[in-house]
């Protein structure tokens, strides 16, 4: 924000949150618990939640998050503005899991892990700049986006 009222340039800044979707690494602990879930529940492996599993997580499906940017950076009226692009239909770690396993039809048992420091008890974005700015919301519920991610996965 500095560089822009310093040079007078356009600039839109985007706040992304839990974006997943088709082809998404299952490697890496943190920020990839759905392709994670995914691969452990296809393979019957033990699924593992960290915490106690009721932190809560908003889940953005890949397609959404693409077209909120692209309102954001082909409106006239965003310049200089921060806006937050996630979904805010928040979910339990521990429900998500659950959903991911019947979805899967998968025998993985739950297992739970100490929790990561600092991981927050609850990420749910407010998106209602984006929707006042940009008519932008997400589209995608979590159940639809899961089976998409799922086909290609």
């Amino acid at each position: 924000m500095a560089y822009v009222r310093e040079h007078n340039v356009s600039v839109r800044i985007v706040r992304i949150f839990n974006t997943y979707g088709p082809r998404i690494r299952a490697d890496g602990v943190y920020g990839r618990v759905i392709p994670r879930f995914l691969d452990q529940a296809q393979k019957n492996e033990p699924i593992t939640v960290f915490g106690d599993g009721l932190q809560t997580r908003s889940f953005t499906y890949v397609t959404d998050q693409i077209i909120g940017q692209l309102k954001l950076l082909l409106s006239d009226t965003s310049n200089g503005e921060v806006v937050n692009i996630g979904n805010n239909n928040e979910i339990t770690v521990l429900d998500l899991a659950n959903v991911i396993r019947e979805m899967v039809g998968s025998r993985s048992e739950i297992v739970f892990q100490e929790m990561p420091k600092d991981d927050p008890v609850r990420r749910n974005p407010d998106v209602s700049k984006a929707m006042d700015l940009l008519g932008w919301k997400p589209k995608v519920d979590l159940r639809s986006g899961l089976n998409k991610t799922m086909m290609k996965f």
